[in-house]
């Protein structure tokens, strides 16, 4: 397909499989017309004759005239419609036979096939949402809790846009005094703006776009979940961990040493906030080739993790934090440590008391980081999750976000945003340098540049685009 076809008239199925109502969604030049051949309206007045805004009742019928359903069919007329061309919008009886039987229909008669996301492209295309408004409704699809929600309802909403708009108009007002003063240096007595005005300005910049690229790592927790590492070495009970946390039996689990070689992920919802839960390798010493890369794997998980659960088994929890104290630790800088000592249910019952317990298994575990949580439960008895839940939770801190809220969710805007970043950066410095205005001024143009990436107004190839709207789904 295409990217920039947006001549031809394109049809799909909106909606998911097994609903009461099936809508199928036609747009582009000959929308109207096409839908006019294969409805006929009670009231026998064709749609390419009816105002737009209205529904009409009426029948989808085949060349022979055979009745295939009764349907109500929207009007939109261009600008006015989502993809800025002529479109309807064929409500049905969800079964999937009628969908499909009028899809042909369609097709027969001229449309085409929409691939994923074409129509969202086709109002990118024809001025009706910028580029991040047209990623968001991709995201709205997919969001699972009122953060991504909001989020994505922002950004769709233009709250993103209108951030970069007022950063757009101070990088131009800075680019236009540093023309002036390249268009008018032969004059000395002429001054636009002295440097202290233009640092100022640029200060300003560099504080907003600096703002932005620190609310990704918010933005990325919410949209695709806070990622939890859980080590340990083997049979140490992080499966076990892993499907008492979700409860469900999402992982083997076994009694023999290195039962889990590869990745295991899987999300849940906790006090409002996702958790991307990593159950990995066990780390031990072994020559078995597939077990040693998924050993790596897990290493290569828990460097990427915001928060780390190390398992240890509390039977004997002094020898396991020593051998892999200095494998993990290291590796734990900068994240949430929680140690976990798990099969506490195994342990003597000499301490009468949980607080004894813990008390005692602490002492046994030297030089333990002092930002370190350290939690005893037992993962197979289901007992002390909600404890580990909380300090989750805590731990994620994420904030509450209301839907003005700016935030950075999206890996290409932040990487776009990143080097505006580092653009501008070079302004500041060049104006404390007092480089030459030419010099600022090609840093300045490339900020800019940056920055309309994300809105799309430098998105000229078909590969780009293509690229951005093929992970949409069919029908959007």
């Amino acid at each position: 397909m295409n990217i920039l076809q947006t001549e031809d008239t394109i049809c799909a199925i909106a909606t998911a499989q097994g609903g009461a109502i099936g809508t199928i969604r036609v747009s582009g030049p000959e929308a109207i017309t096409l839908t006019d051949r294969v409805f006929k309206p009670v009231s026998g007045k064709p749609l390419a004759g009816r105002a737009p805004y209205t529904l009409t009742f009426g029948y989808i019928l085949t060349p022979e005239g055979e009745i295939i359903d009764e349907v109500l069919v929207s009007l939109f007329r261009a600008p006015h419609s989502y993809t800025g061309q002529d479109s309807t919008e064929i409500s049905c009886h969800g079964s999937s036979y009628i969908l499909q039987q009028v899809m042909q229909l369609l097709i027969r008669q001229g449309c085409r096939a929409a691939g994923p996301g074409e129509y969202t492209q086709r109002a990118f295309l024809n001025g009706k949402m910028d580029l991040s408004q047209a990623e968001a409704v991709a995201d709205l699809i997919a969001s699972t809790s009122a953060a991504t929600h909001r989020m994505a309802m922002n950004q769709m909403r233009g709250g993103f846009s209108r951030e970069l708009a007022v950063l757009r108009d101070k990088l131009l007002h800075l680019t236009s005094l540093m023309e002036l003063e390249l268009d008018f240096s032969d004059h000395e007595e002429l001054e636009f703006a002295d440097r202290s005005e233009l640092e100022d300005i640029a200060r300003q910049i560099e504080q907003v776009i600096h703002h932005l690229v620190d609310t990704f790592s918010v933005g990325n927790a919410l949209k695709n979940g806070v990622p939890v590492a859980i080590v340990g070495e083997t049979n140490a009970g992080k499966s076990t961990l892993l499907n008492a946390l979700l409860n469900e039996e999402r992982a083997i689990v076994s009694d023999i040493h290195g039962t889990t070689r590869d990745v295991i992920e899987d999300t849940m919802n906790l006090g409002g906030i996702t958790f991307r839960f990593i159950d990995t390798a066990g780390i031990r010493e072994t020559t078995d080739t597939i077990e040693s890369l998924g050993i790596e794997r897990s290493f290569q998980k828990l460097d990427q993790a915001d928060i780390v659960l190390w398992v240890i088994d509390a039977t004997c929890a002094e020898e396991q934090y020593r051998q892999l104290a200095d494998k993990i630790l290291p590796r734990c800088k900068g994240k949430h440590l929680v140690i976990v000592l798990n099969k506490a249910d195994l342990l003597s019952s000499a301490d009468s008391s949980a607080d004894k317990q813990l008390a005692r298994l602490k002492a046994a575990l030297p030089d333990l980081p002092e930002d370190a949580c350290v939690l005893s439960l037992s993962a197979k008895q289901k007992e002390g999750l909600s404890q580990l839940q909380k300090q989750l939770v805590d731990f994620a801190a994420l904030p509450d976000l209301s839907q003005n809220d700016v935030v950075v969710s999206n890996i290409r805007h932040y990487e776009a945003l990143s080097r505006a970043l580092e653009a501008i950066h070079r302004v500041q410095d060049g104006l404390t340098m007092q480089l030459s205005g030419d010099l600022v001024s090609q840093d300045l143009r490339e900020c800019l540049y940056h920055l309309g990436e994300i809105v799309g107004g430098t998105i000229e190839t078909d590969e780009v685009l293509g690229n951005i709207f093929k992970h949409f789904c069919v029908g959007k």
